[in-house]
């Protein structure tokens, strides 16, 4: 199975393509500000590189989200026209999932997060058991000092991986201490393999039903339920 997988949610723009489960090629990029001018110009490198053909693809997987407002809609909208296009399949994986394999082997909690500003992160919790890594808490978008504090009461070791690690390292040590482990040598972002192999095992989602995964509302839409309210 020959699958292009991409990702725009956040700061790094990712695409890999990964053929039977091995990755034929990979590239990751900084500058979330370039993704829309960039995304398909990187797609087009990279297969070339790999002597892939549109007509060689079984699959695209595409980072649901959730991140940057804009950024999750730029690989969503081109993930989706492409399958339109080429007549394959599309699934959306979250982008907390991809960054939190990274520590699929760790003993304990994993916490992937995004810096959401203001104070707030998205994050979700995610755990190894014997035969499988598996979400275990929700996607949330709460502040990130009151999120560990939640996770001081759990009394586990907790594994911390996001692209904003710099931003909450003070905090992240003062609230839990010794039970907070920050990797220094860790990949702090979801990369595109990893994204294409978990899409890999996964059923295709409906083309016109798979949208982004924002978690909260854009600023956009809380001001029309704002103005709705005042009118009624």
């Amino acid at each position: 199975m020959n699958i292009l997988a991409m990702d725009t949610s956040n700061q790094l723009l990712g695409v890999a393509i990964v053929k039977d489960g091995v990755t034929l090629g990979e590239h990751v990029m900084h500058g979330h500000r370039d993704h829309s001018v960039r995304l398909l110009p990187a797609i087009e490198q990279l297969m070339k590189e790999t002597k892939t053909t549109p007509a060689d693809l079984d699959r695209i997987v595409v980072g649901q989200g959730p991140g940057s407002y804009t950024g999750v809609r730029i690989s969503m909208a081109t993930a989706k026209t492409m399958a339109w296009a080429l007549g394959i399949d599309v699934i959306g994986v979250s982008s907390l999932e991809g960054l939190a394999h990274q520590g699929e082997l760790f003993s304990g909690y994993v916490c992937p997060f995004f810096d959401a500003r203001r104070g707030q992160v998205y994050t979700a919790l995610y755990a190894s058991n014997s035969d499988s890594f598996e979400q275990i808490d929700e996607i949330v978008n709460p502040l990130f000092s009151d999120w560990l504090e939640q996770l001081r009461e759990k009394g586990e070791r907790i594994l911390f991986l996001s692209p904003d690690i710099e931003m909450y390292r003070s905090m992240i040590i003062e609230i839990l201490g010794e039970q907070a482990i920050i990797p220094e040598a860790a990949i702090h972002y979801a990369r595109p393999s990893v994204l294409a192999q978990i899409g890999a095992a996964r059923k295709a989602d409906d083309l016109h039903q798979i949208v982004p995964n924002y978690v909260r509302m854009t600023e956009a839409e809380s001001n029309w339920l704002k103005q709705q309210e005042q009118q009624k």
